[in-house]
């Protein structure tokens, strides 16, 4: 990584199949099996519009879990905002405070679980099979937001455009 630059998770639903991959990769790695209600990403899914949407801790700029953590158990470093579960008390106010759900409860610990891009690598964009899911330098999403808006710009005008 280069001096000053950082990586952002950046998700693009509509390359989302719903296949879960990315569930899969997240609970392996931190938990060592799989299982995607222990995921710290979950695919909502709406399979009446075929729709599929990542959806993990979006490590907010100005992050309100971070200001709603009463014991500093919430930290923001860089680009990212983590747990550190020895300050938790599980009071739970992060859950509270979060307008993206992406903190969570674990279900067969019962304590406060996030998103921690595993450690800098995060299994759920190194798996993601269609590129939904992508590990990108901060100072390159914009670009690469640009690049996808006119492929589908050029996808669409071509449906819509007589060929020949």
């Amino acid at each position: 990584m280069v001096e000053g630059v950082q990586n952002l998770l950046v998700i693009d639903p509509d390359k989302c199949t719903g296949c879960r991959i990315c569930e899969e990769a997240c609970s392996f790695h931190h938990y060592g099996e799989f299982n995607p209600r222990r995921s710290y990403i979950q695919v909502l899914r709406n399979d009446f519009e075929g729709v599929f949407i990542p959806m993990t801790c979006q490590h907010c700029g100005k992050p309100l879990c971070v200001e709603a953590c009463p014991t500093g158990a919430l930290y923001q470093f860089g680009n990212a905002v983590f747990l550190d579960k020895s300050k938790c008390i599980e009071c739970k106010q992060c859950l509270n405070a979060c307008p993206f759900g992406g903190i969570q409860v674990d279900p067969v610990t019962f304590q406060v679980v996030k998103c921690d891009l595993c450690g800098g690598d995060p299994q759920c964009a190194r798996r993601c099979p269609t590129g939904a899911i992508k590990w990108v330098r901060a100072d390159q999403v914009g670009y690469q937001k640009k690049v996808d808006g006119a492929q589908r710009s050029a996808r669409l005008i071509s449906l819509i455009v007589p060929q020949g």
